[in-house]
Formats: C-alpha cells, structure tokens, sequence
C-alpha cells in the first residue's frame, strides 16, 4: 500500500528519495500517528516535502492516493438541491430594468432577505426578481444581473457579490512557474540594496593578492561573507474567485520574487486583508496566521506588496462583517489601516488594465486607501512601484 503512495508521490513531481520514503516507514513503525488520516498528512509532509513549494502537489499527490478526501459539497447538495443552481438562463436586461434595481440599505437587511426567502422557497426558480435561482434580477442565485447580492453557486460574473455561499477551493501559486517575461525580474531588480552579512565563507580575491603582495610573496587568504540583496519583502497574494483570470500574471510574479529575494514572506488572503492570513490555501481554515502577529513579527523595514484585482462589493471593506467567507469583527479598512501605521512602505500591484479601475468603486476605495500606491501589473507599472518601495 505504502508503496504505491511513494509511486503516487513521485508521479506529481514530488522529489522524494527513497531514504526519506524509509524514514516515514520507521516513524509509522514506531507508532508515531496511528489510524489518523490528519496526523499522516503533517507527518508525511514533514519529512518527505523539503520546500514549501511542493505543498500544493503534495495536496494533490496524497488526494490522488486516498482517492479523495472528505468534502462538504455534500452539505451545499443538502441544503440546496443542484438543480437550481444550473447555469441554464441569462436575462438580457433593458436600461429601464436595470434601473429600477435597487442595492439595499445595510449588509443587515440583504443577509434578513436572504433568510426569509430561504425559508419560503420550495422549489427551483430560474429568472424573477426574488426567489433564489438563476438569471433573472433577484439578488440571491447566480448567473442574473443585481447591484449588490448573495451567490449561491455558479460563477461570479459580475464580481458584485457581497456573500458567497459555496465551498471555495483555492490553490497554492506554484513557484515551479518559468518565468514568461524577463522584464519583471528586470523591473524587480531596482527593488536592491546589497550587503555582505553572516559567516565569511567567500575567496575575496582582491583582497587577498593584496594582502599577499605585502606579505612578501607569502598567502595571505582573505574571505568575506556572501553578497546578497538585503532587502526584506512581504507580499500577500489575493486568490481565489476574480483572481482565477489572472494566475498566469501572478504564477510569473510569485517565481520571480521568490528567486530575486533572499529575505521574502508571502501570504495569501482572499478579496481584502482582515484578521488572518494563510501560506496553504488547502488548509486556510485550519492553519491561518493572525495579521496582528505578523505585524509584530516583522520589523518595520520590511517592504509590503499586495497582489489583486481589487474587484469586490464595497462592504467588504468599509463594513463590520463585510467579508464573503466569514463575519469578521473589524473591517478591512481597519486592519489595512493598522498595516499602513506599521509600515513605511506599502504598494498594491493590480493585475486589471488600469482603464478599467474608474469602473471599479472598491478599486477606487482601495487606492485612496493607499494614497495612490496601486500601479498595474505591467513593466512599466513594476517599475514604478520597485522605485516607490525603494525610497
């Protein structure tokens, strides 16, 4: 059995040695996790993954083998029957429909709606304006036209969603990406500041035919530590929903930053930053990192860029419970408040041509959140924004 989960691993591309492999048989030998699927899981990928880059083919290697895990499509089955969520209709709206459409008073009253016509409905309804279905202009289903409301399945279309009820699975940007355009590491490059720190284990030349020359003829070896860019980088990374039309962009940048600098944390969120953020999308519920840590972890140096589109329902940053996952307590206008008083230095990369950011009424919250430090994901945008976190 075990055997063919080394075959399975080696099969994703995983780099797994055979003396690792042997490894993980001696600590289940010694009855280090026992008929427990999670403990196998970190016991497994501590000693056969060696690089954080791996994870998400290691998530899919050990899903392959278990032949899928447990999931909770199930619940979304159960609670609301598949049927009706088909992406089966599209109503094409006169400017008179569209203006008679309404956004309501408070993220309050929309989550109040929501739960009374959850109760009330018995059957699939497609097009209307108020039951939960497809088409039409209710503000509950998918795939219809409304300024502001909750998506239940299908595909956000609109990108104006203020809830979504579905299961999300992210995944992790893969560094394994080669990278497609050689000016971004370009670009990234003026984002440098060299220094030699740490233990002297280089030849200094120059040094040393000096040194010997004065020695008379003697060797005189002279070594000095290891020169690398100094600069320190925190980037977080938006995933998941609009982000999907944008991963090649942001697979070239996260492979780029990753081989450019030596001292790099990243992190992902999804639409706006909040109380937590996580390095596993897989295991984002289970293993999140809270925000106040990591701004009391990482000195005020630190450099900090946002990677996302931007594109999401206003509430989601100006209002308590505002997020499409979870109610958090404080708005993301709040913590990205508390991120900007920490550091000095905060840019946004937007990955969406910047003509399109005036249709955008959270991309434009975002930037005056921001002062005016979100540039778009293009050569000359990068080099724009390396030049500001350079000051």
């Amino acid at each position: 059995m075990l055997l063919s989960y080394f075959e399975t691993l080696r099969r994703y591309g995983l780099p797994v040695t055979l003396g690792e492999f042997l490894d993980l048989l001696e600590a289940l030998n010694t009855k280090q996790v026992f008929a427990d699927r999670e403990q196998f899981y970190f016991l497994s990928r501590t000693i056969l993954v060696k690089d954080e880059k791996y994870f998400d083919k290691f998530d899919r290697a050990i899903e392959a083998f278990f032949n899928g895990l447990e999931s909770m499509e199930g619940m979304l089955e159960a609670l609301i029957p598949d049927d009706w969520i088909r992406d089966a209709f599209q109503k094409e709206l006169t400017a008179e429909e569209l203006e008679k459409l309404q956004s309501f008073d408070s993220l309050e009253e929309l989550i109040e709606q929501f739960k009374e016509r959850l109760a009330e409905q018995e059957e699939r309804h497609e097009g209307g304006d108020k039951w939960i279905g497809t088409g039409g202009t209710s503000p509950f289903g998918n795939n219809g036209f409304h300024p502001e409301g909750i998506r239940v399945g299908g595909e956000g279309k609109e990108k104006k969603a203020v809830k979504v009820w579905e299961k999300r699975d992210f995944k992790n940007l893969d560094g394994d990406s080669t990278i497609g355009i050689r000016n971004i590491q370009i670009a990234l490059r003026r984002l440098r500041k060299f220094a030699r720190t740490g233990a002297a284990d280089n030849l200094d030349l120059d040094d040393t035919i000096n040194c010997t020359a004065k020695n008379a003829g003697l060797l005189d070896i002279k070594m000095v530590p290891e020169r690398h860019n100094a600069v320190k980088v925190l980037v977080f990374f938006d995933i998941g929903g609009s982000m999907d039309y944008h991963v090649a962009a942001c697979q070239q940048l996260f492979s780029a930053v990753r081989t450019e600098f030596k001292h790099l944390e990243f992190f992902y969120f999804h639409n706006f930053i909040y109380e937590a953020v996580w390095k596993d999308n897989r295991r984002r519920l289970q293993q999140s990192t809270p925000l106040m840590e990591i701004l009391n972890k990482y000195s005020r140096d630190y450099k900090v860029i946002f990677v996302g589109d931007a594109a999401m329902s206003p509430y989601e940053i100006v209002s308590e419970g505002g997020s499409v996952e979870h109610w958090n307590q404080d708005s993301g206008e709040v913590w990205m408040r508390r991120l900007l008083e920490r550091y000095d230095q905060v840019a946004w990369l937007n990955p969406v041509h910047q003509s399109e950011w005036q249709y955008s009424q959270s991309t434009k919250i975002v930037d005056e959140l921001l002062e005016g430090k979100m540039y778009p994901m293009t050569v000359n945008g990068l080099e724009e924004c390396m030049a500001h976190l350079a000051r």
